[in-house]
C-alpha cells in the first residue's frame, strides 16, 4: 500500500519555470553566451549549481560558481515578487489537500533551492501539507542521480515499495527510477522537450490522481 508520495515543485506543484526562464536568459545577457533551448531544456531537474558547473565548463567562463548562482538567484527573486499571476498548477492544490486529509505521507524533493522553495511554501501556505522538505543544494549530484529520492525514502519511515514520485522531467523521471521508486510522470505544457517513457504512469491533468487511485497503486 501506498503510503508517502513524493513531490518535486517545479512544473509539478507550480510552474515557475518562465520565471526561472527570464532569469536565466537575464544572466546569459549579462554573461554574453548563447544557450540553446535543446541545452536549457537538458538542464531542467538540475540544481542551480549543478546548471553554473556545466555552463562554467561549457562556456570557460571565470566567474565562481556561487558568484552565478547568486546573481541568478537574485534576478529569480525580483521577478518572483512581481510575478503577481504565479498560480498553483490546476487540481495539485486539491490533490494535496485530499492526499493529506487522508493520511497520506507528503515529502518534497526538488531541485530548487531551499530558500527559492521557502518562498513558494509561504506564499501559497504549503508547509502545514508536508513532512520533510528536501532542496537539491544539499546534494552534490542534481537528478538524475538517485540521492534526493533515496533520501526522501529514508526520511518517510517506509519502504520504497510504499512510495511514489510525482515527476515532470527527464532527470526527475530518471532519479527515481535509478532509486527504485514507482514513478507518476505528470505530462505538463509547461515542460518542454521531457521524455516521458521511463515513468510507470503518465498524466497530463491531475484530475486523473486522488487518493483512492494512488492507494491501489501495486508496486
Amino acid at each position: 500500500m501506498i503510503q508517502t508520495v513524493i513531490f518535486d515543485m517545479d512544473g509539478v506543484i507550480v510552474d515557475t519555470e518562465p520565471v526561472h526562464h527570464y532569469a536565466f536568459r537575464q544572466h546569459f545577457e549579462q554573461l554574453s553566451i548563447t544557450v540553446s533551448p535543446e541545452m536549457y531544456a537538458s538542464f531542467t531537474g538540475n540544481s542551480t549549481r549543478n546548471v553554473f558547473q556545466k555552463l562554467k565548463h561549457h562556456f570557460q567562463l571565470t566567474q565562481d560558481v556561487e558568484v552565478l548562482i547568486d546573481t541568478k538567484r537574485q534576478l529569480f527573486n525580483e521577478a518572483f515578487d512581481q510575478k503577481e499571476d504565479l498560480h498553483l498548477l490546476d487540481g495539485v492544490e486539491d490533490l494535496i489537500k485530499e492526499l493529506h486529509q487522508n493520511g497520506m505521507q507528503l515529502i518534497l524533493a526538488s531541485s530548487s533551492a531551499k530558500v527559492t522553495i521557502n518562498r513558494i511554501f509561504n506564499r501559497f501556505n504549503l508547509h502545514q501539507y508536508f513532512t520533510h522538505i528536501i532542496s537539491g543544494e544539499d546534494f552534490e549530484n542534481s537528478k538524475p542521480d538517485p540521492a534526493i529520492f533515496n533520501h526522501a525514502v529514508f526520511l518517510s519511515n517506509c519502504p520504497k515499495e510504499n512510495c511514489i514520485v510525482i515527476e515532470d522531467s527527464t532527470n526527475g523521471i530518471k532519479a527515481a527510477k535509478a532509486a527504485g521508486i514507482y514513478c507518476i510522470g505528470y505530462d505538463s505544457p509547461n515542460s518542454k522537450l521531457q521524455d516521458y517513457s521511463m515513468a510507470d504512469w503518465v498524466i497530463s491533468d491531475f484530475s486523473k490522481l486522488n487518493f483512492e487511485k494512488i492507494s491501489a497503486i501495486e508496486v
